[in-house]
């Protein structure tokens, strides 16, 4: 039986949440029926560290061993720049016509605009695309949301399946008019939850390398240190807790070019010394074992895959009311939500779970059961399910 020829194209190949679940799925996809292309940027714009680099080339190592062959297109950025995007245009167009790849799956906003208009041009049968999340809600400024939405939404049109990763997105996507129902399946991201059990027994450790003292509680967060995930609020929510219960250090996991701006913001509050900033981690299984409450303040979030490795550990869930996180999270059940930036709601919600240890153990098992459903084995599965469904419509149709 011939190969089915795939190929996956993300702009930025680094330690996030998109990135992970690309190349977990060029990795998961059954080579002995599709043969995988994966076709990155250089992800220069991700600022990551030495240790960060390591890591993914070692995940880009496994991907290789997997039978997946990468492609490097230098051009493809992020940011928005007429002369590289159309040279990343013509040299995807090009990879295609010489590739001729039954699928072309897209992932993120730039390579989901230029990938998919490529694969258009190029004839290619079958065109998906993963948004993983949206900016729909005026992030970026009114004037840039609207352009942002005018151009998803032609780009839909020559779009033959769009992948949500909560029922949330889908749902959004629909009110904005992106395109018409029919063309969208959730399909959540996948974790290996394989690599978040409850193994792990160092915890004193950890705490002792890290300056906390063995009696504070820990909550913590993780992730890239930018703006959209709203790191500022959770410090000034801290403030307040810390003004209630002294022993809590808040944690801080993640790289960003707003560290230095963080750690200044912390010093201003008067609250230094209890919040601490670990950079980049190998070892965010074993951390995440150190948290007796998982926070996540983000302005935008498509789903959070954070969220579901926290919840295998059986963490409790503070969290913003926003994008995908109330498919996750569901109030008062394994978790709490805020509307964004309520730093009171925040800080009200810790201090409820600090004070009642019972509720958070309760919402903690929860959300370990809820993981279940988000492992990376289920996510391959319902990827290679909607293939053969389009693939079936396509030879249905050429019949």
């Amino acid at each position: 039986m011939e190969k089915v020829k795939v190929v996956h194209i993300i702009t930025r190949l680094d330690k996030g949440g998109s990135a992970e679940n690309t190349l977990l799925t060029t990795i998961g996809l059954d080579k002995n029926k599709y043969d995988v292309v994966l076709i990155k940027g250089l992800s220069l714009e991700s600022d990551m560290s030495a240790e960060e680099k390591t890591s993914l080339d070692g995940g880009l190592k496994q991907a290789e061993l997997k039978g997946v062959k990468l492609i490097t297109v230098p051009s493809l950025i992020r940011r928005i720049n007429p002369i590289l995007d159309l040279r990343t245009l013509f040299r995807l167009y090009r990879i295609f016509l010489q590739g001729k790849p039954a699928i072309v799956h897209t992932h993120t906003s730039k390579a989901g605009i230029l990938g998919r208009w490529a694969s258009f041009f190029a004839r290619i049968p079958i065109i998906v695309h993963t948004p993983h999340g949206h900016i729909f809600y005026g992030y970026h400024g009114k004037i840039k949301t609207k352009l942002f939405i005018l151009i998803e939404k032609l780009t839909a049109m020559i779009t033959d399946r769009i992948i949500a990763l909560t029922k949330r997105e889908k749902e959004d996507h629909i009110q904005f008019n992106i395109s018409k129902p029919y063309k969208f399946t959730v399909i959540h991201s996948g974790v290996n939850l394989e690599d978040f059990s409850k193994s792990f027994d160092n915890n004193k450790e950890l705490k002792k390398e890290l300056g906390i003292p063995i009696t504070d509680s820990i909550v913590a967060t993780v992730g890239r240190l930018v703006e959209i995930k709203g790191h500022r609020y959770l410090l000034d929510a801290a403030r307040l807790v810390l003004n209630k219960i002294a022993n809590v250090t808040f944690l801080f996991v993640g790289d960003g070019h707003l560290m230095t701006e963080l750690i200044s913001h912390a010093s201003a509050l008067g609250i230094k010394n209890k919040a601490i900033f670990t950079g980049w981690r190998s070892d965010v299984a074993q951390l995440i074992n150190t948290f007796d409450i998982f926070a996540l303040p983000s302005l935008n979030e498509g789903m959070g895959r954070v969220l579901v490795e926290a919840m295998a550990m059986g963490k409790p869930i503070v969290a913003s009311n926003i994008g995908g996180i109330p498919d996750l999270v569901k109030d008062g059940s394994n978790g709490i939500l805020f509307p964004p930036r309520d730093v009171d709601a925040m800080a009200e919600a810790i201090i409820k779970l600090l004070l009642d240890r019972e509720l958070a153990m309760k919402m903690g098992k929860e959300g370990e059961r809820i993981s279940l459903n988000y492992d990376t084995g289920v996510m391959v599965k319902k990827i290679e399910g909607l293939y053969k469904d389009l693939l079936r419509k396509i030879r249905v149709e050429m019949a």
